[in-house]
């Protein structure tokens, strides 16, 4: 026990589900059902993010032209891992997220304008955040009982051509989900210690 385990308000098994024992897969069985996925998102989206704008937005690609297509885009080392997983996601973010703002946000409309006026700025936060929704997505997998394997070794432009050619969503990451198969798990890679990272002022 870790002093993470005795002060959570979740039991010590969902702590390690999530966080202490969950590793990124590499290699896949079983099966993700839609009502699976959908349950994936749906704790996905209680992830806080700024003015509430989640910008996220995710593609499963579960056909096997569409998953051919993605596979073309991988680095080799990664090409096998989504070939055989159940599942996959690409994440992206919506570029033109702050159109939306009546939706996720329709009680205080003025900080709009300052997207409106500024493109860069937009999507450095549509950027930033849906990443931020990303790290949220992994842990809604792994709390579903799933391993997750996020990879950023892909040509992202490539992605965007051929799943979003009219500039309406950029990528950003590709998540294999399902059961861990044969040898998911490489050695265990060291952690920074708490003293290393933290510092207080």
């Amino acid at each position: 026990m870790t002093i993470a385990h005795e002060e959570a308000v979740i039991d010590a098994a969902a702590v390690d589900a999530i966080f202490a024992e969950a590793r990124t897969a590499n290699s896949f069985a079983g099966e993700v059902s839609e009502e699976q996925a959908q349950a994936i998102y749906e704790l996905t989206k209680f992830g806080p993010t700024a003015f509430n704008s989640q910008p996220l937005r995710v593609t499963y690609v579960r056909s096997d032209e569409a998953r051919a297509k993605l596979v073309e885009t991988l680095s080799p080392g990664n090409k096998a891992k989504t070939a055989s997983a159940p599942l996959v996601a690409v994440l992206s973010y919506d570029t033109a997220w702050h159109e939306q703002w009546d939706k996720f946000l329709p009680v205080y409309s003025a900080p709009k304008a300052m997207y409106d006026a500024n493109p860069e700025f937009t999507a450095t936060t549509g950027n930033n955040n849906a990443h931020l929704q990303a790290g949220y997505f992994i842990l809604a997998v792994r709390s579903l009982g799933f391993a997750a394997g996020p990879m950023t070794g892909a040509d992202f432009a490539a992605i965007d051509a051929e799943f979003f050619p009219a500039g309406d969503q950029k990528s950003f990451l590709v998540v294999n989900i399902g059961q861990p198969g044969p040898d998911a798990f490489g050695e265990a890679k060291p952690k920074f210690a708490y003293d290393d990272v933290v510092r207080t002022v």
